[in-house]
């Protein structure tokens, strides 16, 4: 297992940093196919999918946890130029664009100025799971651990906006962090919310995460928090917001993170491709099992609890059906308490091994929607993924 310093990560200091990695460092994002543990600064032991920029990801077990640790807190950047401090007392969040007043807040502002909210939220990576599509996509290989749990506290979005007086005809509101594009044609990570999604109220600015400071490679000092939507829309490093008088046309709300338009699972046909496509936002129902992991071994007699974790947009999750047989009868499963509407829900069921063999088991949630997940998932971006996952053991 390697130590990573965090320089690693900016474009300014690549060649003594990280030796024997040349061939992972480029302007794009590129797959790592191992299962390589690093140690990056602020984070315990993670699997490495590109170190620049960096992306890391949460092993599987942490998620037996209800809320997702803040040194293993699964980690996603676009832009490879990450500063590697940021002055608390110098920081600046600014506000302006079809305002009437422009607005500069320190950190201390936002605490002082505005009520508090908390809020537990699961952040999930549009691409969470990819590596298991088929057809194979290209992107980031992650498992299933591109996503966490955690109480997110700040402010309401919706305050700050009122703050400096939003003009009328005000359309969308856009989202900038301090990271940088690498070129100078590389479209800066700019995402975009209608301004009724970002005045709803539970869309936040958060300065802490699970009673802390955010860590830095999880957006320090400030990240957008937009619960029950992808992560692709949680800005970290979040020092710009500009409202738009007309709709927002940057790269990454028109070019990338599109799915089929209306589709509300983002399914699609590798053999007849969708023609119209929309921007990615609310997450679908989904259910993994988190223990025991594939392939485990268990012993003939034993009693093994399976568990997992249910979730969706926010809507709630109504049932959890497990299989026994490879999908041929269905039971449901227990459900553990609600955290909040926006969080993972955790499901249990304890099965005896009688007899030695192979056994295949599926499991599927079904929100309160009556939304429920496909034996298969599908599109060219490898987002969404949320078909009925299944777990082999082995019984000996």
């Amino acid at each position: 297992m390697r130590k990573v310093n965090l320089f690693i990560f900016i474009a300014f200091c690549l060649t003594s940093c990280l030796q024997n990695t040349s061939e992972k460092v480029n302007t794009k994002a590129s797959a790592v196919e191992s299962d390589e543990m690093v140690l990056a600064p602020g984070k315990s032991a993670m699997r490495l999918l590109t170190d620049r920029p960096p992306n890391l990801e949460t092993p599987l077990h942490y998620f037996l946890m209800d809320y997702t640790p803040n040194d293993v807190f699964f980690v996603r950047w676009h832009m490879s130029n990450l500063p590697p401090e940021i002055g608390t007392d110098t920081f600046r969040l600014r506000v302006g664009g079809h305002v009437k007043n422009n607005v500069e807040l320190s950190l201390n502002d936002l605490k002082t100025k505005f009520t508090p909210i908390s809020i537990t939220a699961l952040a999930q990576c549009a691409g969470n799971s990819r590596s298991f599509n088929d057809p194979h996509v290209p992107g980031g290989q992650w498992k299933n651990g591109a996503m966490g749990n955690a109480k997110w506290t700040g402010v309401r979005l919706s305050d700050v906006l009122k703050m400096a007086g939003i003009k009328n005809g005000a359309v969308d509101v856009s989202f900038n962090g301090i990271d940088d594009p690498p070129l100078p044609g590389t479209p800066d990570f700019v995402k975009s919310l209608r301004l009724e999604k970002a005045m709803d109220g539970e869309t936040m600015i958060a300065y802490e995460m699970n009673g802390e400071p955010l860590p830095l490679l999880n957006g320090f000092p400030l990240k957008l928090v937009v619960p029950g939507w992808y992560a692709t829309y949680w800005i970290g490093m979040l020092n710009d917001i500009t409202v738009h008088a007309d709709t927002f046309a940057g790269f990454w709300m028109k070019k990338a993170y599109l799915v089929p338009q209306n589709n509300r699972d983002g399914n699609e046909n590798p053999d007849s491709l969708s023609q119209s496509m929309e921007p990615i936002n609310k997450m679908n129902v989904r259910s993994i099992f988190v223990t025991p992991e594939p392939d485990s071994l268990i012993q003939t007699g034993s009693i093994c609890e399976i568990q997992g974790l249910a979730f969706d947009g926010g809507d709630g999750i109504q049932k959890v059906e497990l299989s026994e047989d490879n999908g041929k009868t269905w039971k449901e499963v227990n459900l553990d308490a609600v955290l909040g509407k926006y969080s993972w829900r955790r499901w249990r069921y304890s099965w005896k091994a009688n007899t030695a063999g192979t056994y295949i088991f599926k499991i599927k949630a079904t929100n309160t929607l009556g939304e429920t997940q496909p034996e298969h998932h599908w599109n060219r971006s490898g987002y969404m993924r949320n078909e009925i996952e299944v777990l082999k053991l082995e019984v000996k």
